[in-house]
């Protein structure tokens, strides 16, 4: 019996490591890379821009700096678990709520929202060797402008 419960403890911690582990992939302090970024429609941010991922239980928390294409400062952050669920953002003029889904080890989809209506979604693919992540930015904008954004991030 005691060597059942070990074998089962052990699969247990096994099981939820790996969700851990997964959730390192996309945890750290990224930049992105203007050069390699487009931006449609532009104009780009004119300064740089930061996003701190931190892996909590069962999702990620994301603090966001940076300058936007007015040259002015910007912050948000949310946080949320890869249940599909709207989440309240702070300090996005461009959403107020957020959905979090995990599509594999290396991937996840955002789903924003402004005043309840969808606007864009997003979709992250990191790297295997976790420095680089590559988001897409499909949608409408709370200003009702198509975007269709592909920006670099850089640990």
């Amino acid at each position: 019996m005691k060597r059942r419960m070990l074998v089962l403890g052990t699969i247990v911690f096994c099981f939820g490591m790996s969700g851990a582990f997964a959730a390192d992939v996309f945890s750290g302090n990224w930049k992105v890379n203007l050069a390699k970024s487009k931006y449609d429609p532009g104009p780009p941010p004119k300064g740089p821009n930061f996003s701190k991922l931190d892996a909590i239980e069962g999702g990620l928390k994301f603090t966001n700096d940076g300058v936007n294409s007015e040259g002015e400062p910007t912050h948000s952050e949310w946080s949320g678990k890869f249940d599909g669920k709207d989440n309240p953002v702070k300090g996005d003029p461009n959403r107020d709520t957020a959905a979090l889904k995990k599509i594999d080890d290396y991937t996840i989809e955002i789903s924003n929202k402004k005043a309840g209506k969808p606007t864009t979604t997003i979709r992250t693919v990191f790297s295997k060797d976790g420095k680089t992540r590559t988001q897409t930015v499909k949608g409408t904008n709370a200003q009702g402008v198509k975007v269709n954004n592909m920006v670099v991030y850089e640990k």
